[in-house]
């Protein structure tokens, strides 16, 4: 539940402070004197308009951390509960709104050592509780509402005495979260204040969250106010360094470097290291710079790749990432067992003897794998800061094992060292070979210099080359997301995780260069590539190298469980699998997710049941390398947006750093398995697209998504391109502006109209009446309103941008959103109107059946959208004057009339309906020259672009042709004495359609030719017409009544002609000019006679063109 503080007041002594919304539920009516600003700075009527969470309990705490001798005026706190109190109840389980009605007074409970003075009264409809602690107290006050006692950290109270000096200015955020401000105060009495804040962060929860509903988002503007107070107990290098070093030693440090320094040579494996690692230093500079650039929450890797390229990607990348954790701590806890087993088991190193000290079989293996998952998954139970303990002890133990190699390489003399019995490639039963261990030798040295690459015993003898070496080498050095993986662990991620995975990076390199060199220096190529375990013999002690490869590979599986535990934990957090997950949650105790933990334990205890996982390590890896090259392309999205809250901490990055380590990961895939990297690409895109559609995530976040930015940049930089002096009619397309009055009766036409686009701008405008007298609510309600006509959109699956705009008139706002609907060169040129008529209203949101139903603009029992019932906002002068300002403003304009009667989907089934009509004469005007003229072309290329569409394909466009006996266009030419003035308009029209490859029928119709008087009645139309003379007086009633006849047979003409048509596209005379003296009147008549002319018809476009919009060249 959300509160917004209003307004906070101070007269000097006493001070108030206002927290609620529309409709609060609780209201701080009076407060500790000089509580948010000092009384010595006399500010008054402070607007701050900043959010508080409210917790889900109804209680308050005070405690006794405060000096008693400054409460020489302690203040009484008043919690003043309104009537809608009620609506606590849905954060409060245990209160309930029938107790809260049915009580006349709330109970308190107040326990101290000193005496109190507790009533409660009840004042009209508002229940107020009201405590007063006094001098003496020293413990603790709880104030418990009926209904529970819920427990919350004490409220300090040491703010009431603060005296004067305070910095903080009008503006200061007072977010609870955000106390940075008020510490930095130089005042050392006003730096009271930031305990205060914090104080109400206890009180009221930590940090400010968008969104509805109990963290519906888990967006967190400010991030962890109090990290002690949230479970954040690991520093830099328990939390970081120690998983990430021993992530990246894992059993590669004692195991694989003498099979990568053998195979590929001192030189190559230098370089192999130098690459690997620079890859993997720019996927950490990408960490860094994200991580660094705000508050990181649980959830690592998964965390920051949400939070930058949106639910969708996020969820896929750290779905694949978690189990690529779950997979990694299996082959941890197999390596770890075969550790175990090569030296206890049966002829194992250190056993001593055939039989071994344990038994060996794949039941026994299975057992020990399940005895070390278990260990880890008590570690993991405990908690984060046992998890810190053991990884700092398990590194100490690793690192003492890699000195005493070290040690052992420059004080260890040539030996021979056996090969082991299970490498056939170079000895059998009969025959036993040995290694050559030098000791420090430079002809050593040269020997293993350069190349020499052989074959892998433990591969059935496959042949080794470059990439299997680095594939090996890279996905040993992998572990860099161990430490951002505990993110919700570490008391400042921001701070540790760059910090200490670059120290583990830098450490790790070192230690693998030392070893790397020593080992070429000292040992043969034969022994580095037939013996893989080497390192034992050679050890000044044996069971050094047995404990740090146990230890070691103990550690890579117990980060990937707490790892994986904490993605798991926040995919559910975010609901990304919707309530799939929602178990995990409520498994939580003490800030540990038990659930998560145990989930994943016995994940890798079903992987454990497959026995030898070599087979999918190197799919493994690949999945680790999809989230190192989602983070890397993260990071880039970013740069490029150029966004200027991107600001993180971290320099030492740019776009080049993201680039090389996106290319650098992405090629390290397909150098390792090109089969598993493409088949891990595509699993991931099923899951982007899965998780688009049917995650509750994608739907309502509010995280901010890289896309909106990435698009907003390249959409800026296009429109730039786009020059309006540059448009050539070949390129033209509709770019239309409807405006709408209200949504729930023009739903068929707003459909219509996206159909009409074709491709083009589609804007749906609408006008608020009003002023700016009271700007704050009316901008309010406009941003509101801006929001409902977004949402209106989605619901109709129309592309269009919705524009509202505030006005004193109708027709003050139609000209508004003429001027400045769209941007640079995208402008509306085409203005369409809804009919002016006095149609009985039908609302297609309630209408059952109608594919426009819905309820989803019903809200509070009130109706968004009201439909015009009697009322007008719109006179029939103001709207004839929109028309005439329209063309003023060289923008087309459409009438559009009955669409109320418009049904696509009956239109595409229907085989009734089998005509598009289009009616090129000005029928105000039939003499008029030519009768293809702008506005005739404009309405074929309206009618054709709609019988382009896929559902309008099979319906026949007609072009009725009708021509006045006595025009004059073809006077001034010569016809041949057979053909008549018919034939000639026809031919003409026909080249006309050919040249604009537009197909369509062409129907002549001679009513205008064979009736006189039908052509006196027109005479007189002209009147009504931008085309008057101002100076000519023609209009008497006998004259009106012949306008009328002759527009009612026009009706009838097109009527009877339109039995099964789908549309029809009428020619619009311009409007009367509005300087006219008897302008009033002939707006009146002009609409009077378009309401004639379309009476009783189909749905029905009245078109007026402006612009040339065909072309017949190429």
């Amino acid at each position: 539940m959300i509160f917004t503080v209003l307004d906070s007041r101070v007269d000097g002594r006493s001070g108030s402070l206002y927290a609620g919304d529309q409709k609060p539920c609780l209201t701080i009516v009076e407060c500790a004197v000089d509580m948010v600003i000092n009384p010595g700075e006399h500010v008054k009527n402070l607007k701050e308009n900043r959010e508080i969470p409210l917790p889900p309990v109804a209680e308050v705490c005070l405690s006794e951390r405060y000096p008693p001798k400054q409460l020489t005026l302690f203040p009484t706190l008043h919690f003043n509960i309104s009537s809608t109190l009620s609506s606590l109840s849905d954060s409060a389980d245990d209160i309930s709104q029938e107790n809260i009605h049915a009580n006349n007074r709330w109970t308190s409970n107040v326990s101290s050592d000193s005496s109190q003075l507790v009533h409660s009264i009840l004042t009209g409809s508002e229940r107020m509780t009201t405590f007063l602690l006094p001098h003496s107290a020293k413990n603790s006050a709880k104030v418990s509402f009926a209904g529970g006692d819920h427990q919350l950290p004490n409220i300090p109270l040491d703010y009431v005495n603060r005296g004067s000096g305070s910095m903080i200015t009008e503006n200061v955020d007072t977010r609870s979260a955000n106390t940075d401000l008020l510490d930095s105060e130089t005042s050392p009495i006003a730096s009271r204040s930031g305990r205060i804040f914090r104080s109400f962060g206890a009180l009221f929860g930590h940090g400010q969250r968008n969104g509805n509903g109990d963290d519906a988002d888990r967006y967190v503007e400010f991030g962890v106010s109090d990290p002690e107070r949230n479970g954040r107990t690991l520093g830099t290098f328990a939390g970081v360094f120690c998983p990430v070093a021993l992530s990246m030693f894992s059993a590669l440090v004692f195991i694989r470097v003498g099979y990568i320094v053998g195979n590929a040579g001192l030189y190559v494996t230098l370089a192999q290291f130098v690459i690997a690692y620079l890859i993997l230093l720019f996927t950490v500079a990408s960490v860094c710079a994200i991580s660094t650039n705000g508050a990181v929450e649980g959830g690592g890797v998964y965390y920051m790749i949400s939070r930058t390229l949106g639910p969708e990607f996020g969820g896929s990348i750290g779905t694949l990432f978690f189990l690529a954790n779950v997979v990694g701590c299996a082959m941890a806890i197999s390596g770890c067992t075969e550790g175990i087993m090569e030296n206890f088991g049966p002829g194992g190193y250190l056993a001593h003897s055939e039989e071994g000290l344990l038994a060996d079989s794949a039941n026994w293996r299975f057992l020990y794998c399940s005895l070390i998952n278990t260990l880890m998954l008590i570690v993991c139970l405990i908690g984060a800061s046992m998890f810190a303990k053991t990884s700092v002890m398990i590194l100490g133990i690793v690192t003492i094992c890699l000195f005493s190699t070290y040690i052992s390489f420059l004080s260890k003399g040539a030996m021979q060292v056996p090969i082991p019995d299970e490498n056939h490639l170079v000895q059998n039963e009969t025959m036993k070979v040995n290694g050559t261990y030098t000791g420090l030798s430079s002809n050593t040295l040269l020997e293993n210099l350069y190349e020499n690459y052989g074959r892998d015993y433990t591969s059935k003898g496959a042949e080794v080359n470059f990439a299997t070496v680095f594939g090996v080498l890279f996905a040993g050095v992998t572990g860099i997301m161990a430490g951002a993986n505990m993110s919700g662990e570490l008391k400042n991620p921001s701070r540790s995780i760059p910090s200490g995975t670059l120290s583990a990076v830098a450490f790790t390199f070192c230690c693998y260069i030392i070893l790397s060199v020593l080992m070429a220096a000292t040992t043969s190529s034969f022994l580095l590539k037939n013996d893989y375990l080497f390192l034992m013999p050679v050890n000044i002690w044996p069971p050094f190298t047995a404990i740090g490869i146990l230890t070691a590979t103990f550690s890579t599986g117990l980060s990937n469980l707490i790892g994986s535990s904490r993605i798991l934990e926040a995919l559910a957090k975010d609901l990304v699998f919707g309530k799939l997950l929602r178990f995990v949650i409520r498994g939580t105790w003490k800030g540990n997710p038990i659930a998560a933990v145990v989930t994943s334990w016995v994940l890798v205890e079903i992987i454990l049941l497959m026995g030898s996982l070599n087979s999918i390590a190197q799919i493994n890896s690949v999945l680790f390398m999809l989230s190192y090259l989602a983070t890397n392309l993260a990071c880039l999205g970013i740069e490029m947006t150029g966004a200027p809250n991107f600001r993180p901490t971290f320099k030492f990055f740019t776009w080049h750093t993201c680039f090389i380590g996106l290319l650098g990961t992405l090629v390290m895939m397909f150098v390792i398995n090109p089969i598993y990297a493409s088949s891990s690409i595509i699993l991931c895109l099923i899951l982007v697209i899965a998780l688009h559609i049917f995650s509750p995530a994608s739907q309502g976040t509010q995280w901010g998504s890289i896309s909106q930015a990435l698009m907003f940049h390249q959409v800026r930089k296009y429109l730039l391109m786009l020059d309006s002096r540059k448009d050539h009619v070949k390129f033209w397309r509709p770019q239309m502006l409807l405006l709408v009055s209200s949504p729930r009766s023009c739903c068929p036409l707003i459909d219509f109209v996206n159909d009409m686009k074709k491709s083009g701008l589609y804007v749906i405008g609408h006008v608020q009446i009003g002023d700016f007298t009271n700007v704050d609510r009316n901008n309010e309600m406009i941003v509101e309103d801006t929001n409902h006509w977004l949402s209106l959109i989605d619901h109709l699956r129309v592309k269009a941008f919705a524009e509202v705009t505030l006005a004193n008139s109708i027709r003050e706002g139609v000209q508004h959103l003429m001027r400045l609907s769209g941007i640079g060169a995208m402008k509306p040129n085409t203005i369409i109107l809804g009919f002016y008529d006095a149609e009985v209203i039908r609302d297609f949101f309630e209408i059952e059946g109608s594919p426009y139903n819905t309820t989803k603009f019903n809200e509070r029992g009130q109706r968004l959208f009201s439909v015009r019932r009697n009322e007008k906002h719109l006179s029939a002068q103001e709207y004839v004057a929109i028309i005439y300002d329209t063309l003023r403003m060289n923008k087309n304009v459409c009438l559009c009339r009955h669409f109320h009667r418009y049904d696509k989907h009956f239109i595409a089934k229907s085989n009734h309906i089998k005509y598009i009509d289009v009616w090129p004469i000005n029928v105000f005007e039939p003499k008029n020259e030519d009768p293809f003229d702008t506005v005739s072309l404009f309405m074929m290329q309206l009618a054709c672009i709609i019988n382009m569409l896929k559902n309008w394909k099979r319906l026949t466009l007609r072009i009725f042709l009708c021509e006045s006996g006595n025009s004059g266009v073809v006077s001034s030419f010569n016809l041949s004495g057979a053909q008549s003035v018919e034939q000639f308009s026809r031919q003409k029209l026909e080249r006309t359609l050919k040249q604009l490859r537009i197909n369509a029928d062409i129907h002549e119709i001679d009513e205008w030719n064979k009736n006189s008087e039908f052509m006196r009645q027109a005479a007189i139309l002209k009147q009504f017409t931008i085309n008057a003379d101002p100076n000519v007086e023609t209009i008497t009633e006998e004259n009106l009544n012949r306008s009328r006849l002759y527009m009612q047979r026009v009706n009838q003409i097109i009527r009877q002609r339109s039995d099964q048509t789908a549309v029809s596209f009428i020619y619009l005379a311009a409007p009367p000019r509005i300087d006219s003296p008897t302008w009033e009147r002939d707006s009146l008549q002009y609409l009077e006679l378009l309401t004639e002319l379309t009476s009783d018809l189909p749905p029905t476009i009245l078109v007026h063109g402006i612009n040339t919009v065909t072309s017949t060249t190429l």
